[in-house]
């Protein structure tokens, strides 16, 4: 295949590309910043990476790459929970994935032939946040900040179908692998000063890194899948069982938690992020048959550390 990736030097896309070159496959890395991305996949390592400067929310000559892809993926937005959500930060936020996907969705409509798949990046974030609830992809949006940019991410991928185009939207939990959200956390257990965040009590839906990258190549590769994907593991925890898994995977305690009010001193708004967490079950990617290489928060962590 021939596959342009948004979002390519990303926790996750970066990875993406790792596995579709090693594959065998032609990838075209759309990136804000050519000279990172040509330091990150070098040509001689990766020969068959094709790396594109662009302004995601603007239409423009990097269209012409699109042309001879098989499919697009589409992870580019604004990290969410890194600084504190001033309205300035909301609209960032919201504007580089409905704007962003909006303009790549145009590009696609535009290439001839057509892509034939787009796969696009939505969150769990879709379904608010609750202690109580378990969600499914049938479940209903919830009314928060973050509800509202995924629904409105989406809304302007689903405009691609318009084109003939296959769409898989994915709504990613936390995203666990040698780096990301882990990566913050294992300082403080390691420095003897780790525990849960905030109250332990949220539930945290996850996913190791290497699993979501087979589960966008099966969108990439199976016509059979569209529509609304979790793409989250199938045993979600509570942030307390988290912390006590990895504590014991480090051999430190996890008996010292982060106050709640420390992480909204630093965010804001944005520390809902962490603080607040919703139970997410990935009933339609299991019935499509895909196989999880760590459904479990101990396979997933013990894997990373190793």
């Amino acid at each position: 295949m021939k596959v342009a990736v948004t979002g390519a030097t990303g926790f996750v896309g970066s990875r993406l590309i790792e596995r579709l070159h090693a594959d065998g496959h032609t990838v075209v890395a759309l990136v804000r910043n050519p000279e990172r991305a040509l330091q990150m996949f070098p040509a001689a390592a990766f020969p068959k990476v094709e790396t594109v400067g662009y302004t995601p929310t603007k239409l423009g000559d990097w269209q012409q790459s699109l042309s001879g892809c098989n499919g697009v993926v589409n992870l580019a937005g604004e990290p969410i929970a890194e600084s504190r959500w001033t309205p300035e930060r909301k609209q960032m936020i919201l504007n580089s994935r409905k704007l962003g996907t909006q303009t790549l969705v145009a590009a696609i409509a535009q290439t001839t032939p057509e892509p034939s798949v787009l796969v696009n990046a939505s969150a769990i974030g879709y379904y608010g946040t609750s202690e109580t609830a378990t969600f499914d992809e049938t479940s209903a949006p919830g009314g928060d900040f973050l509800a509202q940019v995924c629904q409105e991410w989406e809304l302007a991928a689903q405009t691609v179908e318009q084109a003939g185009v296959r769409l898989v939207i994915l709504r990613i939990g936390i995203v666990l692998g040698d780096g990301g959200a882990l990566a913050k956390m294992i300082p403080s257990f390691k420095l003897f000063a780790g525990g849960p965040i905030g109250t332990g009590k949220q539930w945290f839906s996850w996913i190791h890194r290497e699993d979501l990258v087979s589960l966008i190549l099966q969108a990439l590769t199976n016509t059979n899948i569209s529509g609304i994907y979790n793409a989250t593991a199938p045993n979600p925890v509570r942030m307390a069982e988290f912390a006590n898994t990895l504590g014991l995977l480090l051999k430190r305690p996890s008996w010292l938690p982060v106050p709640g009010f420390a992480l909204e001193a630093l965010l804001g708004d944005g520390a809902r992020v962490v603080l607040e967490g919703q139970q997410v079950l990935p009933k339609r990617t299991q019935a499509t048959g895909f196989q999880y290489q760590y459904s479990t928060v101990t396979q997933a962590v013990t894997e990373i550390l190793e």
